[in-house]
């Protein structure tokens, strides 16, 4: 009785261990493949996620240097075989059976992938896709593509109205009808809160309209338009135009220490052009009658740009303005008045300023006549400042 039991178990034995062996064989498949990318080149550690239909598993590989990839050990069945680029799903191949010996091959070509969905998206929106582009659509994709279709429309429209409001205000503001471009700016700013030029457009109707007003009409359109620069600027920081335009409305609402801040941020912006800047706030200033601050303007334009010749020669005006008399009736200008107007002659010899800068040097050369107390003296005998 013992003896039969210890051969019965000596035989059974590797018949049971041949089974299970033979059952993880069965079991046993592989998926291989390669990957090209969106320009055309194979593609290195994009992620390959092979995930069972039929039962729950998930696995991963990552495409070697040449772009391909191949994943042994898994088990029969049907799969989802997905490549993921950057943290994205580029595309899928669903329904995957994979088999006994030879890999499944799954390859992916995004290159023409993307080609294939840039021509779909162009017929889609010429709304001309052929019959063979519409089968191959999912009801997804289909879904998708209406949606697209009616937000691209719908902004096609937006954008109609934005540009004509826009268009509609520009002619206003150049024909000097301020009040219908302030609205149809303001129009085309609720169409998009986002179009930096049109608030700028909108500032500058507003400090233009202001011009025509006095009083409190004046300062509480003029403060508008201020505000509006305010939201250009915010939108487009790194617009030196803006900044400068700006400044030139603070110099009108006699916020001096603000404006010189804005035309220094408008000159690092553009450090070619900062002359240029300073000599329009001095232009603005001196027109409402603040003489001082716009000599400073006009100084600060020289120093920004020895060479610019119109704001050597109103820096001498200025400058000339200050000019004193002794009391034995000499002519004494500022210390650079004379080199400001010379540097205006060597710049623009012929220039529109010219014959007055030749006459502001000939003033300061003025021959200075004075009585001698000497009762002899029978003539009056002129000195020249040299």
């Amino acid at each position: 009785m013992g003896k039969l039991s210890v051969k019965s178990a000596f035989w059974t034995a590797p018949a049971l261990l041949l089974l299970f062996s033979g059952l993880s064989f069965a079991q046993t498949s592989s998926i291989e493949g390669k990957v090209i990318g969106d320009d055309g080149q194979p593609l290195k550690d994009a992620l390959i996620k092979i995930d069972r239909k039929d039962i729950k598993g998930n696995y991963k590989v990552k495409t070697k240097k040449k772009g391909d990839y191949f994943h042994a050990g898994l088990p029969l069945g049907t799969y989802v075989v997905t490549v993921e680029v950057g943290g994205q799903d580029k595309d899928r191949v669903d329904n995957v059976r994979t088999r006994l010996g030879e890999p499944t091959v799954v390859n992916f070509n995004l290159h023409e992938l993307k080609q294939k969905q840039e021509a779909m998206q162009k017929a889609a929106e010429s709304g001309q896709l052929t019959a063979d582009q519409q089968r191959q659509l999912s009801a997804e994709q289909k879904a998708e593509l209406e949606k697209q279709m009616k937000e691209r429309s719908a902004a096609l429209a937006k954008n109609k109205a934005l540009n004509d409001a826009f268009n509609v205000g520009m002619e206003a503001l150049k024909t000097k009808q301020y009040q219908a471009a302030i609205d149809s700016f303001t129009k085309a700013s609720e169409l998009d809160a986002k179009q930096h030029v049109v608030w700028g457009q909108l500032a500058e109707a507003y400090v233009a309209f202001a011009a025509t007003k006095t009083g409190a009409e004046h300062d509480a359109t003029l403060a508008k338009g201020l505000e509006t620069f305010q939201k250009a600027i915010e939108l487009k920081p790194d617009e030196a135009a803006y900044h400068n335009n700006f400044a030139l409305a603070l110099a009108r609402a006699k916020k001096f220490d603000e404006a010189q801040a804005e035309l220094t941020k408008a000159a690092e912006i553009d450090p070619p052009n900062g002359g240029r800047y300073f000599y329009n706030l001095g232009a603005v200033l001196t027109n409402i009658g603040q003489l001082d601050p716009a000599g400073n303007a006009f100084k600060k334009a020289t120093e920004m740009d020895p060479n610019y010749a119109d704001a050597q020669y109103q820096y001498g005006v200025y400058l000339m303005s200050k000019a004193q008399t002794t009391a034995d009736g000499k002519f004494v200008p500022p210390p650079g008045t004379r080199e400001a107007f010379d540097k205006y002659l060597q710049l623009k010899p012929d220039g529109p300023f010219a014959e007055s800068a030749k006459g502001m040097l000939a003033t300061m050369d003025q021959t200075i006549q004075t009585e001698y107390k000497d009762p002899d003296a029978k003539q009056k005998k002129t000195t020249k400042k040299k």
